[in-house]
């Protein structure tokens, strides 16, 4: 879950709120005149985990110029 906070209130409580962010690993958005600017997370070693559903996912072309066979929209 993230929590909002303004810009004039971070600015003076920033290192509060960055162990506050390592110690919980809540997510903090930073809004400037009601909109959100900024977002800090707390760091992950390991971003590419969220992409280890995709290992072994890419199919091998052989000849990746060589037509698929079928028609396009814009051909019609």
């Amino acid at each position: 879950m993230s929590r909002t906070v303004t810009k004039s209130r971070f600015k003076p409580h920033a290192l509060e709120y960055f162990r506050k962010i390592q110690e919980t690993g809540e997510e903090i958005i930073i809004t400037d005149h009601g909109k959100p600017v900024l977002k800090v997370v707390p760091y992950a070693e390991r971003p590419t985990d969220a992409l280890k559903s995709l290992r072994g996912s890419v199919l091998k072309y052989d000849d990746p110029m060589k037509p698929t066979g079928e028609k396009w929209e814009g051909l019609k």
